[in-house]
């Protein structure tokens, strides 16, 4: 069952746990217009100083489009990176633009945050995905969409999938040719749910314990990638 975040808000423990995140590690910063538009972007956490403040390289111009505009003075972001470790786990803080610098690179100073949640991705955490992959089941690939994906399992989109003799329990794998710098990936399961949807059909997936460290890899590229 997933685990709920553990919530840390003295100042000593949020200084250790924003020591986790390593200088130099990807991030993304998680920010929404006052007309409601979300936006998920991949930068790099460059380091913070107690109490004070948490310095964050400000994410392409290019790749903010009309979003940079919204980036200014007292906006909130939310900061999420991995902390490296045997438990894989991911540290998330919700903060305010403090101000913005020019040099020597353009830096986004953040406001140091009251609380960090950790969660750890061997907790089953599910997090909403739009990742092109393949799955092969009786013989046949069928083109697929993971729309959302946890370390126990997916959800999986197959348009036109309707004529699919798909059963529960049905062994299947779920093949990733190529996705940021991950190569054919093969994630073996079983479907635990069939639910037709609009042109095709939905179907829930319980990967195996063998495809564990490979959907903890997959994980990892899905909370630092930018949409």
């Amino acid at each position: 069952m997933p685990s709920s975040p553990t919530k840390i808000e003295t100042v000593d423990r949020l200084n250790r746990n924003l020591g986790l995140l390593l200088a130099g590690s990807l991030v993304t910063i998680d920010i929404a217009t006052p007309a409601g538009q979300k936006g998920k972007f991949r930068t790099t956490f460059i380091g913070y100083l107690p109490k004070k403040y948490v310095l964050v390289q400000f994410p392409d111009k290019n790749k903010l489009g009309s979003f940079s505009q919204f980036l200014t003075q007292g906006v909130a972001v939310t900061v999420r990176g991995l902390i490296e470790g045997h438990e894989g786990s991911v540290a998330a803080f919700v903060s305010t633009v403090k101000q913005t610098l020019q040099i020597p690179s353009k830096i986004m100073v953040l406001d140091f945050p009251r609380s960090l949640s950790v969660q750890s991705l061997r907790k089953s955490i599910r997090i909403d995905t739009d990742i092109v992959s393949k799955v092969f089941v009786e013989n046949n690939y069928w083109q697929g969409l993971i729309t959302d994906l946890s370390l126990s399992g997916c959800q999986i989109l197959i348009k036109n999938g309707e004529k699919l003799n798909m059963t529960k329990d049905k062994s299947i794998s779920v093949i990733i040719e190529n996705f940021q710098d991950l190569n054919n990936l093969k994630l073996p399961g079983t479907m635990c749910t069939i639910k037709p949807v609009l042109n095709g059909v939905s179907i829930g997936v319980k990967f195996s314990e063998n495809a564990r460290e490979l959907v903890i890899k997959l994980l990892h590229h899905v909370i630092t990638l930018e949409v």
